[in-house]
């Protein structure tokens, strides 16, 4: 019985980190397609991947989830660069298209 608990707990733990991945991810591209737009570029492969999951604490000392994704974006030649969103929650943290725009950081 105890180990059925353990089992449904940990699948849940499981089952909540990939849909809380995959819903930052969506609005991590969105993002990215935004600001792309803005500065007429274009996201390539109309995709961003995780680069990197870990722990870390905000400005307040509370921990969370920050989540570092890479993208390739082009100003419509033949040259792809690569861009890096880092998010916490849902929440941007840093924002970076080397050559197009200075980094933006946000306070968490």
């Amino acid at each position: 019985m105890m180990n059925s608990i353990i089992f449904l707990l940990l699948l849940s733990a499981v089952a909540w980190f990939w849909f809380d991945t995959q819903r930052t991810q969506e609005v991590a591209k969105g993002l990215c397609k935004q600001v792309c737009g803005q500065l007429h570029l274009q996201l390539l492969d109309d995709t961003i991947a995780v680069a990197r999951v870990r722990l870390r604490r905000d400005n307040q000392g509370r921990w969370g989830v920050q989540r570092t994704y890479q993208f390739e974006f082009s100003d419509g030649g033949n040259n792809r660069q690569q861009g890096t969103v880092i998010m916490r929650g849902m929440t941007i943290e840093i924002l970076e298209l080397p050559g197009y725009m200075d980094r933006i950081i946000s306070p968490v």
